[in-house]
């Protein structure tokens, strides 16, 4: 017997208006077998943390310079 799938998630590159998502919504609604298309909402929580990535690869990356 083989797995069922539920769902899936799909990761934009980078942020967009939500004017500029409808497209998307849509197209993504018209493959068969999608029940929901909804949107997650960017929060300032996304901001902190994609911050908080960045100062960790540059100490990252600045310790492995410095070492060097």
């Amino acid at each position: 017997m083989t797995d069922r799938v539920k769902g899936f998630t799909v990761t934009l590159e980078e942020d967009i208006r939500i004017d500029d998502f409808e497209t998307i919504l849509n197209a993504v609604k018209m493959i068969k077998g999608v029940a929901s298309v909804e949107p997650s909402i960017v929060t300032p929580d996304d901001h902190i943390n994609r911050e908080r990535m960045k100062m960790e690869v540059y100490q990252k990356l600045q310790k492995v310079i410095l070492d060097s």
